[in-house]
């Protein structure tokens, strides 16, 4: 697994909340073992101490990706390296069994899931994944939903750096929405200029 896959754990964690249209996702034991992959040992982990201590990660991870979409990159590195720092990784080397065409093993970098708590453990992959992405692709490629009043997270990795919403849906509900405006607003203005243009 690539370490920048880690990163869409933040974007899972932080589109667990709707703020615009105040629901939350994140209310049950089992939430919170949903965000984790099978065979995590978050899932064992996940108590209801977790619940308010991931929303207050969940918090701070919108932050970053807010700080980014508003153009705030040194907010959003720094905001992203607090978290680094209190949810730190312990990397592992691992080969799964998988060998490359010459029968030697394919090994790669995992995050441990040595931490004593799930939140620990999910804030420190989906930390240090954010911070992979970030280096990698740049600041810009963290964004926010601008379709109303969507506000999810979504990590941009179009190739010309241009995605403005978290899904083709909401690019699809925004795109209806500013055509039915250009056609009210050419309905209004068509009255008037043809009412001035008749003898």
């Amino acid at each position: 697994m690539e370490l920048a896959s880690y990163a869409d754990l933040a974007v899972r964690l932080v589109n667990t909340e709707e703020p615009d249209r105040r629901k939350d996702g994140l209310t049950t034991v089992e939430a919170v073992r949903k965000l984790f992959s099978s065979g995590s040992r978050g899932i064992k982990l996940a108590d209801e101490g977790d619940l308010p201590r991931l929303r207050s990660v969940r918090i701070r991870l919108r932050a970053v990706f807010e700080s980014a979409a508003e153009g705030d990159e040194n907010r959003a590195v720094n905001l992203l390296n607090e978290l680094l720092t209190e949810y730190p990784v312990s990397p592992t080397v691992s080969g799964h069994g998988l060998l490359d065409d010459k029968g030697r093993p394919q090994w790669h970098m995992h995050l441990g899931e040595q931490a004593s708590t799930a939140t620990a453990l999910f804030a420190a992959g989906a930390s240090m994944g954010l911070a992979v992405h970030l280096t990698q692709h740049g600041v810009d490629r963290l964004g926010i939903c601008q379709a109303a009043p969507c506000r999810n997270a979504y990590l941009d990795t179009s190739t010309n750096r241009s995605r403005r919403y978290c899904s083709d849906r909401c690019a699809t509900r925004a795109n209806v929405a500013a055509y039915r405006a250009r056609k009210r607003d050419e309905a209004r203005e068509t009255p008037g200029a043809g009412a001035g243009a008749q003898p």
